[in-house]
């Protein structure tokens, strides 16, 4: 009985594996013949199922070439989210931002800060638990050389390694943990709509603060309602938007 099923289930993997390619060689046509339109409506299809950073750029290219910038810019992200470390993705995601009303002026960062962001960044949360087991796995070898070499420079020599190996297995677990953190709470979000009135108070008679428009990057500050989000921007402003006006990366 457990075999029949295993079996099954392997035949199902296989047969929605076929099915996902066929739909995306399908999306990717559509797309170089300049059937945009169509290449989105397949593209959402196969999200629905699951996500993929490479499906996620491709849907950006192709909201980016029906000038929908906020989608683009939406897409893009959210494939960074899950490929940071590509480049192709980030640069993509820079010409969508040039092309936006809004110019951001952040807030500088601390250098270390900015540095440790870049190097968590530099490649995706599985590839750093594929790091942290393998200097896991260093760290055990290197303990077995420091209990069973019974010369003195190689059982130093062991436990240097073993160190060094524990230090790195606990910054790559570190480092998986917070950007599988980002993925699974998701605070950021982009403004879709053409512009929107930032007020002080989630009402549409609170007072006007500035105005912000499509595409541009807000963090959700206050999430506890419904119908309006209080958001802060890159460079420290805050506010409160309609939810209809923006959508979760």
């Amino acid at each position: 009985m457990k075999r029949h099923i295993i079996i099954s289930l392997a035949l199902f993997f296989v047969s929605f594996s076929a099915w996902a390619q066929s739909m995306k060689a399908e999306a990717d046509s559509a797309y170089i013949n300049k059937e945009y339109a169509k290449a989105i409506e397949i593209y959402e299809s196969l999200l629905q199922e699951g996500e993929a950073g490479e499906v996620y750029y491709n849907l950006g290219n192709a909201y980016f070439k029906q000038d929908e910038l906020g989608r683009a810019i939406l897409n893009y992200e959210r494939a960074l989210l899950l490929q940071p470390g590509n480049a192709d993705i980030s640069a993509n995601l820079d010409i969508a931002r040039a092309k936006t009303v809004d110019k951001v002026n952040p807030n500088p960062e601390v250098f270390f800060v900015a540095w440790t962001r870049a190097l968590i960044n530099m490649i995706t949360v599985d590839t750093w638990g594929y790091w942290g087991i393998g200097f896991f796995l260093c760290m055990l070898a290197s303990l077995a050389v420091y209990f069973f070499t019974k010369r003195v420079q190689g059982r130093k020599i062991g436990f240097f390694f073993a160190f060094i190996s524990l230090i790195l297995c606990i910054i790559a677990n570190l480092f998986a943990f917070e950007q599988k953190d980002k993925i699974d709470h998701r605070n950021d979000a982009i403004v879709l709509s053409p512009s929107v009135t930032v007020r002080s108070t989630p009402s549409d008679e609170g007072t006007s603060l500035f105005l912000i428009h499509e595409g541009r990057k807000v963090s959700i500050k206050d999430n506890s309602m419904k119908d309006w989000k209080e958001i802060t921007l890159e460079d420290g402003k805050v506010g409160w938007i309609p939810t209809s006006a923006i959508e979760i990366i």
